[in-house]
């Protein structure tokens, strides 16, 4: 009996269990059952700004990422050979911005990319240091390169020769052709002489005054120097008679060893109140500073032709120097040879053989005229081979 009501207990909760279980259909047994659903997302999480921070986080990492690349191929574009094959000339106007500058170096080749050089100057802080003037670019110079240039200033120098022995006419003609000059000259030229035999370095646009002022100056500070250093017996009185007898002894010869021994011979006839007779003095007297055409000889009328100029005819030194002498010829008069003699005359080979008396002056004038007429036979001789 006791195993009949344990089984019969048994029985009765698996019963019960059936009958408290769902029964599914076909369908809901081939349907998927639902997941275990997510974890709920805190207030913070779900916060706008949290979301914006993000964002802003983000967009910065990202920038700075991009700013690095950037930074890098910029830095390296700077540094790196620029485009040109060839060396160019740029001219920087004054007052140009870095913009401007970079690009006009665009136009011209030199540079790869105008915003690159504008942001590199920049960032080395140079924009300020940009300096006006014409440059030399080598070839394929880099932009790091080509700033460092244009902050040094050091701009393409062209050269202005002023020669021992020109008027001061031809020193005006020499400085109005230079095309790289700009300006015009003063009106009124200044005192023959009074212009400096120099070379002249300058840069693109100086002004043609600014060169003739600059001559001025340089000429005044060679005299007033060399004539405080002078032979105090000179038989000149003041410092428009030393620069005339300078400017004598230039045109007389162009030999520098020879300009002492020439100076002396004009003070020996000064001190001894003899005409100094210089056929460049002539020439002066009869076509001023523009000076005698090439193929005009001295004819022996010009030397009785009465000027203010005419050595053959006036006693002493002429009104006004003949050419701007140089610092030779100054240097030679200051302080000429101790000699005697009293003449001199060309020798033929490019030089003078001088005198001490009348004599001697004539034997040397004698073998001059000679090497003149055996000259011009050949010329004459040439000529007429050439013709036939």
């Amino acid at each position: 009996m006791t195993g009949t009501s344990g089984d019969n207990s048994g029985f009765g909760r698996q019963a019960g269990e059936e009958r408290g279980r769902t029964f599914k259909s076909a369908n809901q047994t081939l349907r998927p059952e639902a997941g275990t659903p997510p974890p709920r997302r805190s207030r913070r999480a779900r916060s706008q700004f949290v979301v914006f921070l993000n964002f802003v986080f983000s967009s910065i990492v990202f920038l700075v990422i991009l700013a690095g690349f950037a930074f890098y191929f910029g830095k390296r574009e700077f540094h790196q050979p620029g485009p040109s094959r060839t060396a160019e000339t740029v001219m920087i106007k004054p007052n140009t911005g870095v913009r401007q500058i970079a690009s006009l170096l665009e136009r011209e080749g030199v540079i790869s990319d105008a915003r690159i050089f504008s942001l590199g100057v920049r960032a080395y802080g140079a924009d300020s240091e940009l300096k006006a003037g014409e440059y030399a670019i080598d070839a394929g110079a880099s932009m790091h390169e080509i700033m460092e240039l244009l902050k040094s200033g050091k701009s393409v120098l062209y050269s202005l020769t002023i020669p021992e022995g020109q008027t001061v006419f031809q020193v005006f003609e020499r400085i109005r052709e230079t095309e790289e000059l700009s300006g015009t000259l003063p009106e009124e030229m200044p005192a023959e002489g009074s212009l400096a035999a120099d070379t002249l370095r300058f840069t693109r646009g100086m002004d043609r005054g600014a060169v003739v002022e600059k001559l001025l100056e340089d000429q005044q500070e060679l005299v007033d120097s060399i004539w405080a250093r002078r032979d105090e017996d000179l038989p000149v009185k003041d410092k428009n008679e030393f620069v005339t007898l300078a400017s004598i002894v230039e045109k007389e010869t162009g030999i520098a060893d020879e300009r002492p021994r020439v100076a002396a011979v004009f003070i020996n006839r000064l001190r001894k109140g003899m005409r100094l007779q210089s056929d460049p003095t002539i020439i002066y007297g009869l076509f001023g500073g523009q000076g005698k055409p090439s193929d005009r000889p001295i004819y022996r009328s010009d030397l009785d032709k009465q000027t203010p100029y005419n050595t053959y005819l006036i006693d002493g030194l002429p009104p006004t120097p003949i050419a701007n002498p140089g610092r030779a010829a100054l240097e030679a008069v200051a302080n000429p040879s101790q000699t005697d003699e009293l003449y001199f005359v060309a020798d033929g080979t490019g030089g003078h053989v001088f005198a001490k008396t009348l004599k001697e002056h004539n034997e040397n004038v004698a073998r001059w005229r000679k090497i003149e007429r055996e000259r011009r036979a050949e010329e004459e001789n040439a000529g007429e081979n050439g013709s036939n």
